[in-house]
């Protein structure tokens, strides 16, 4: 039989073979504020704690997870019924397995329920850092103006202050708030998203809604809160009863949401904590000033590639990253568009050979042990492009440079969201405009640039002709020839042709 993961059951799974902690998570203090418990922030910030605490560091530094969502109960009584605890399984690209059970999260609070306990755990003074992995849509920013979207349902009830804080906004600054008038000094907030410049943005957003709720206090915020920059990066695919399968009957562990991850790990952070940080350097995390041209690497290359490869991929009948870069046609789309159109955009990364990094990516998406899947990378497109890809597009017409691929790929995204594939097969496209998004793409093959008109997402980019006619000469090879001749050609193209 199975062992039940829970607090009381760690002996037992350690005569499993499976490493569990060694430390004692009753006297861990929980210093750090999480917002948004899923697989990423198990896989990489909780995975960095518990590392730490098995070291003998970093114990008033144990995370308090918090959702926001009433979607987000489900965790909420995994994390209760196991008592925080988690098996964490890096799949090797050989087939083998490395797992081990996670035990830095000592606390779960969901505050659609009790959102009393969620602001008080971060006005208590044994809190330092309130961290964010709420996804790049979480920010709630205009798309194309960067701006702090005020008139959203949330934000506008959290500002009339008629009932208890539900946004991330309403109760960090509610928070605050506290510590500011009760003398303690204010935590950090860290985000740990895939957002450039991160850590400016949240400064952007938090302190927006601050001066919303109270200039003076608005100000406060802006002075004395830091907002570190940082730069995360583990594929870390959803986790899938298959993966509960592998724990149960191979390990031998019974685990209601185990996280599956790839092997390699980056984060790199700005050292910018004043209410204090743990030893993170004693875990493999880059701490240093700089963090925007690692960070513009990451966010420019492999999140752009997945982008770049998961509508072609889809539409040309894979269903799994691994499956998709295992085509040369792909595989050599996605180089060439990290070399020449990609690379060119960034500043020298400190450290880094960048045709290795390519590389590495490459090497990463054909992992096919992690088998992350092309509907998720396909997923909430209207936040990742015009985050990942875009800012590509519009440096490199700037600079009179190629954009042929990446208006390539946004030509595959108009086409995906057509909402059905090639052989007529219904896509659920995901994404929290997917109604308009679908609207649009279904006028596309008499109106062929509709998809790009929308500025909304789009900015001005449907002014640019030589970003119109890269697109256009794209999407008619996908609606004409197909998916895959037509990535085929532009992986065999001159990308400045």
């Amino acid at each position: 039989m199975p062992v039940r993961l829970s607090p009381d059951t760690l002996d037992q799974v350690a005569a499993l073979g499976v490493p569990v902690p060694t430390y004692d998570r009753d006297g861990v203090v929980p210093g750090i504020v999480h917002f948004g418990v899923g697989g990423f922030h198990r896989a990489h910030q909780a995975m960095v704690v518990d590392r730490l605490l098995e070291q003998g560091e970093a114990r008033e530094y144990g995370i308090c997870g918090v959702g926001v969502l009433d979607q987000d109960r489900r965790m909420a009584d995994v994390m209760r019924e196991q008592g925080g605890l988690y098996t964490l399984v890096l799949q090797h690209p050989d087939g083998s397995r490395e797992a081990r059970v996670v035990g830095s999260i000592v606390e779960y609070l969901l505050a659609v329920d009790d959102p009393e306990a969620v602001l008080e755990r971060m006005a208590a003074p044994t809190t330092r850092i309130v961290s964010l992995t709420v996804t790049e849509g979480g920010y709630n920013t205009d798309r194309v103006t960067g701006a702090f979207v005020a008139d959203h349902p949330g934000v506008v009830a959290d500002l009339a202050g008629d009932t208890p804080p539900r946004t991330v906004f309403g109760l960090v600054t509610e928070a605050l708030r506290r510590r500011r008038d009760r003398g303690i000094e204010p935590f950090t907030v860290m985000s740990c998203d895939n957002v450039q410049g991160n850590g400016h943005v949240a400064r952007a957003v938090f302190t927006a809604f601050a001066r919303l709720q109270d200039p003076a206090f608005g100000d406060w915020v802006d002075e004395h809160v830091a907002f570190p920059n940082s730069m995360v990066d583990r594929i870390t695919p959803g986790t899938t009863d298959a993966d509960r399968a592998v724990v149960r009957d191979e390990l031998g562990i019974d685990d209601a949401w185990p996280v599956v991850a790839e092997p390699f790990f980056q984060w790199v952070l700005e050292d910018d904590h004043p209410a204090g940080r743990p030893p993170f350097e004693q875990a493999d995390v880059q701490v240093v000033d700089d963090v925007e041209p690692y960070e513009l690497m990451k966010l420019r290359l492999l999140n752009a590639s997945h982008q770049a490869l998961c509508y072609f991929g889809y539409l040309s009948g894979y269903r799994h990253a691994h499956e998709a870069t295992q085509d040369p046609a792909i595989a050599t789309f996605l180089r060439r568009y990290m070399a020449e159109e990609g690379a060119p955009t960034l500043r020298p990364v400190p450290g880094i050979d960048l045709d290795a990094y390519e590389a590495t990516l490459v090497d990463r998406f054909r992992n096919p042990e992690v088998r992350d899947t092309l509907a998720r990378l396909c997923a909430e497109s209207s936040d990742r492009i015009p985050t990942w890809l875009l800012p590509v597009v519009r440096e490199n017409l700037a600079a009179g440079r190629p954009v042929t691929l990446s208006a390539a790929v946004v030509a595959s995204w108009a086409r995906y969201a057509e909402g059905t594939d090639e052989s007529g097969e219904p896509i659920t496209v995901v994404d929290r405009l997917a109604e308009d998004l679908q609207r649009t793409a279904a006028t596309q093959r008499e109106h062929r640039s509709a998809f790009i008109e929308n500025r909304a997402v789009f900015g001005d980019l449907v002014d640019d002709e030589r970003f119109v006619a890269a697109y256009l000469d794209a999407l008619d090879g996908l609606l004409t020839d197909g998916a895959h001749a037509t990535v085929r050609r532009l992986a065999g193209a001159g990308a400045g042709d």
